[in-house]
């Protein structure tokens, strides 16, 4: 069956345009004051650039919001702008959402459910979701594709070497080639609604024994590559807990924990975009008793050679190993080390595995507010590498760097006082890298994933 929206010449071609016009102005702007002499300063530029990509939703706003969470790649100035913007396209009116429905599961589409919301119950950077009910009654949640994304990434991700272009004049220090390639492969697949299908059956295989942690099932019947019927949850915002008991709010503080780090340490994968938007609050007897896990577009899934590098690291840390140390930097990809810049990157890693070096009962953070989380470490950083750099932001670095800080924010709105320790170290236990590969693969294949290349 021919696939009409399959990257769309014509649509590439409008994008381009839209895209062109807007980054082209900016780099336009950027180079004319350089040359005249005319600097307006970082946050000028910063302003400046956030208000070119502002009107251009979708695939490349999300690339640069992933480029802002890396933060070595860019000075804070432009990663706070570009953290400011929204990713998500216009909503489709109800006469879209019609054809669009009427395309995935054909003209009579409205058979297969006994109710369905024609406006949107929450909208991305990709697609939005509707709520519905199925004929036995099942209340769920339909994602449905925007159309021409395929298209749409295709254009975007070929303007993306123009923006690196541009970091690249901004931060000359740090190459994030190999980061905007990793931000490209995650993107592409975020389009395969497919294998979004198999990353949540992956997740309820991994996290089955968790009764703090919801992962919704898949409605085959109702869904394709760009439509995908999961479960609905219901749940609260994550906000809602702000003021609530300290043990309602630790305890799921605690399940967004084992959220996380539960699947890396047992099967060497991660939930690539762990903002509060991807959770939601269950309640138990009136209490706050664990997470509803939404949205499986980004996942990651690592080598197992890579998990092992994270926990060579962690305990080098710990041990104050710094052959260790080194080691486990090299096992993440990092190229060209030396002592100097062994030492620099170790400012980071010691912010990021920081509360779970320290054995006692505390918040990530104290005294620090969400949005500032580790600003003041990455500037630090950023210092240094200006003098002894330049170094490679291997593409692996992405989604652990970003999660560091999607993490540590959830952390700080709960106000959570956790031994982060402790459940590092019961995630660890009995840690074995054989023992993981033949986990992973096996479990892979049970969701009807392809084994992960070493």
């Amino acid at each position: 069956m021919k696939d009409d929206e399959a990257n769309r010449l014509s649509a590439r071609a409008a994008r381009y345009l839209a895209v062109g016009a807007q980054a082209g102005g900016f780099a336009a702007r950027l180079a004319g004051a350089r040359f005249l002499g005319r600097d307006g300063g970082r946050e000028s530029d910063a302003e400046a650039l956030a208000r070119a990509l502002g009107g251009l939703k979708g695939p490349l706003m999300k690339a640069a919001q992933l480029l802002a969470t890396i933060p070595e790649a860019l000075p804070a100035e432009y990663a706070q702008a570009l953290a400011t913007l929204q990713s998500e396209a216009p909503p489709m009116g109800a006469a879209f959402v019609r054809r669009r429905m009427a395309a995935e599961l054909g003209p009579g589409w409205r058979e297969n459910f006994a109710a369905f919301d024609l406006h949107p119950a929450a909208a991305a950077s990709l697609g939005q979701v509707h709520r519905a009910r199925t004929l036995d009654g099942a209340e769920v949640a339909c994602k449905l594709q925007y159309p021409d994304m395929a298209s749409a990434v295709e254009a975007d991700l070929a303007q993306l070497d123009m923006v690196m272009a541009l970091q690249k004049r901004i931060e000359p220090a740090i190459d994030a080639r190999e980061a905007a390639q990793e931000i490209a492969e995650r993107l592409r697949e975020e389009l395969d609604y497919r294998r979004e299908a198999k990353h949540a059956r992956l997740y309820e295989i991994m996290l089955a024994s968790r009764g703090d942690i919801r992962v919704p099932g898949v409605h085959d019947r109702l869904s394709t590559g760009r439509l995908l019927t999961l479960d609905w949850l219901e749940g609260e915002k994550i906000l809602t807990l702000v003021g609530a008991p300290e043990a309602e709010r630790n305890r799921v503080a605690q399940a967004i924990f084992g959220a996380w780090w539960s699947p890396f340490a047992h099967y060497g994968v991660i939930h690539g975009d762990p903002h509060l938007g991807n959770y939601a609050v269950f309640r138990q007897g009136g209490a706050a008793a664990g997470i509803n896990l939404l949205d499986y577009g980004c996942i990651r899934i690592f080598p197992p050679a890579f998990v092992g590098g994270v926990v060579q690291l962690y305990r080098g840390l710990l041990q104050n190993r710094r052959d260790q140390v080194a080691a486990a930097f090299s096992a993440w990809g990092f190229r060209n080390l030396n002592a100097e810049l062994i030492e620099i990157l170790t400012i980071w890693a010691r912010f990021i595995l920081g509360p779970l070096l320290d054995d006692r009962v505390r918040t990530i953070a104290d005294g620090v507010s969400p949005g500032a989380y580790g600003r003041g470490e990455a500037a630090e950083v950023r210092r240094k590498l200006r003098e002894k750099g330049p170094v490679t932001i291997p593409r692996e670095f992405v989604f652990m760097d970003r999660a560091a800080i999607g993490l540590g924010g959830a952390f700080l709105h709960l106000a959570a006082r956790l031994n982060f320790h402790r459940l590092f170290e019961e995630a660890l236990e009995q840690f074995d890298l054989d023992v993981l590969a033949a986990r992973q693969a096996a479990t892979l294949a049970a969701a009807g994933l392809a084994p992960i290349a070493a």
